[in-house]
């Protein structure tokens, strides 16, 4: 996983038969919290939908995304999902009121 100062990035790639497993993945680190983006590309690394994801997204808001992947997944041979997450040791910027 590359890192930056202030994000880290998890790469997944998509196959025809592990998309449900890259959405699954994807929806269990959505559910930690700390997911700022979510990319997915094609073969040559050229993004083809990019959504961000604001603290308290769930559920059915999600499902347009998760179909979007699964489409994505039918036509692109070799897709990758990039899962951008907040670093753990920078919590301080959460707004929670």
């Amino acid at each position: 996983m590359p890192v930056t100062k202030e994000s880290i990035f998890e790469t997944l790639h998509i196959d025809q038969e592990g998309v449900d497993r890259v959405i699954e993945r994807t929806k269990k680190l959505i559910h930690e919290g700390n997911v700022r983006r979510l990319i997915v590309k094609n073969a040559q690394g050229v993004t083809l939908i990019e959504v961000p994801l604001t603290m308290g997204v769930v559920g059915a808001v999600l499902v347009p995304v998760w179909a979007a992947i699964a489409a994505i997944a039918a036509i692109a041979t070799d897709a990758t999902v990039v899962v951008e997450k907040r670093q753990k040791d920078g919590d301080g910027d959460k707004d929670e009121g």
